[in-house]
């Protein structure tokens, strides 16, 4: 069910944080008077066009390669059921319903122009599902990302003809149980309208907007439990220092030093007798300016990708009622989401990448901290294998780098010979972002180990609260113990702590 507050969906260009707040409050929607005004001229403009002796593809023709064959008028409503029915080819796990309402979000926003052709009616009853929590279940896969997410839009669709199942108070049931509890009658779709809600990237678009989510988060993480290795391990500042960073134009490595210094105040990790007298860390220490920069700027260039592509109007073909104009194109096509969600995971797999590298500096016996930070190395292994789970998914993240979207494989009898893969490129950059949470919770383990036995040390202010929050929920290793609860309950820590970190602590 939506929430007590309300939100009208404007032609307003909406942030990645305003989705976030309408996918997270789930307030009830409504449509602006200018949107209405301009879904209904689109409708109408289609309906009249559906009448004319030409051929208009989804209109009055079949899909795909069938675009030249002509249905008659009263096939049009049939052709729009057997295209949304046909086209429900997902499989897999059903997404979670927090991405299902990201799809009808942007489905929404790709709506609001009346460049798609569909009906007020049909966007009421998607404004209803999302208003009373009967919201489509997805399977995951199947999408190519191109001529739109198919099988997954299919699978948000078929619940407004009454098939398929949704997920309606807390459960997944058959959508016309919920159907006939809300008192609702399956749509019978016109013109152009099951075409309108199966074509266009909203799917992978929506994957990706929620990934960003994640990713944004954990990329503040980032600095933060850096800024406990880099005290556990002794390292100099001259490397985060301001006018260091004023030879440099890349803007990031000033914010990511700006950081480190607010976190790091107070701190004497650079006075100590085991730091290194040439100041020459090593470079996952060293260097945390710079790599922690480009991953900003990376991701950066995907916020600002995605926000322009699920803003837009995703679909083909375009109606135009005000110059009287049908555009056929690629509207469809995911290239620049598939793009973007290929190079973050990069970036986002070189935030775990690095990471692990200061686990195992602090590991190494080096700085006067004990062989995997235990006091009685031998008899006891210690942090010891906590390293092997980050290298094991480092080599995970490492695959799935590989990008999906160099690939294409034709579809629809050589009429669409090219594809982004998009779909894949969401897929993986998630459980590329779920890895990197882990190993940055195994990052802070180590750290608080390493801070223990170092001594002399006097930590930040602001790095002894995190520091104390911790050590409630995971202590100090005595001797050997199953590190599997340690490792969880440091992942479990990251989870509920990096959104407040940036807020907390005034990070940039």
């Amino acid at each position: 069910m939506s929430s007590e507050r309300t939100h009208a969906l404007s032609l307003a260009f909406y942030s990645l944080h305003e989705l976030r707040a309408l996918v997270e409050e789930t307030p009830h929607l409504s449509l602006a008077p200018e949107v209405v005004e301009r879904i209904d001229a689109g409708a109408r403009y289609v309906q009249k066009k559906a009448q004319e002796d030409r051929y208009i593809y989804g209109v009055n023709t079949g899909f795909g390669s069938l675009c030249e064959t002509r249905v008659t008028p009263a096939e049009v409503e049939l052709l729009q059921y057997n295209h949304v029915v046909s086209h429900a080819c997902g499989v897999g796990e059903i997404v979670p319903e927090r991405i299902s309402r990201l799809v009808m979000l942007i489905k929404l926003l790709t709506f609001r122009t009346g460049h798609t052709g569909v009906s007020m009616e049909t966007v009421q009853r998607m404004l209803d599902f999302w208003n009373h929590g009967v919201i489509p279940a997805i399977p995951k896969k199947g999408t190519v990302g191109a001529s739109g997410d198919l099988a997954p839009l299919a699978h948000m669709a078929m619940p407004l003809l009454g098939l398929g199942k949704v997920h309606f108070r807390g459960q997944l049931v058959d959508s016309k149980v919920a159907l006939a509890e809300m008192g609702w009658q399956p749509l019978r779709l016109k013109a152009k309208e099951g075409l309108a809600l199966t074509n266009g990237v909203q799917y992978i678009n929506a994957l990706g907007a929620n990934a960003l989510m994640h990713i944004e988060e954990l990329i503040s993480a980032s600095d933060v439990i850096a800024s406990l290795s880099i005290q556990g391990y002794s390292a100099s500042r001259t490397f985060y220092q301001a006018l260091y960073h004023q030879t440099s134009f890349h803007e990031d490595r000033r914010i990511v030093s700006a950081n480190l210094r607010r976190l790091l105040e107070g701190s004497n990790h650079w006075e100590l007798p085991t730091c290194n007298k040439s100041m020459q860390d090593p470079y996952s220490y060293r260097c945390i300016p710079q790599v922690h920069a480009a991953i900003r700027q990376t991701f950066r260039f995907a916020k600002e990708t995605l926000e322009k592509e699920y803003n837009g109007v995703s679909d083909n073909p375009l109606f135009f009622p005000e110059q009287d104009t049908v555009l056929f194109g690629g509207a469809l096509h995911g290239e620049s989401t598939a793009f973007v969600l290929d190079f973050l995971a990069i970036a986002t797999s070189e935030v775990a990448n690095i990471s692990e590298r200061r686990t195992y500096q602090m590991l190494s016996g080096q700085r006067g901290l004990p062989s995997f930070l235990v006091k009685h190395p031998g008899v006891n292994s210690g942090l010891m294998i906590i390293q092997y789970t980050s290298a094991a998914l480092l080599n995970e993240n490492k695959v799935l780098c590989t990008p999906a979207s160099v690939d294409t494989i034709p579809t629809c009898q050589l009429q669409e010979d090219h594809v982004s893969m998009g779909g894949t490129s969401a897929y993986k950059l998630e459980t590329v972002a779920q890895n990197c949470e882990y190993i940055l919770g195994i990052e802070l383990l180590t750290a608080a180990q390493a801070i223990d036995f170092n001594q002399g040390l006097r930590l930040s202010p602001v790095t002894e609260s995190i520091y104390k929050q911790f050590r409630q929920h995971v202590s100090f290793l005595e001797v050997d113990r199953p590190m599997d609860a340690d490792i969880n309950a440091a992942h479990q820590f990251v989870q509920a702590h990096r959104r407040t970190w940036t807020r907390e602590f005034n990070l940039i």
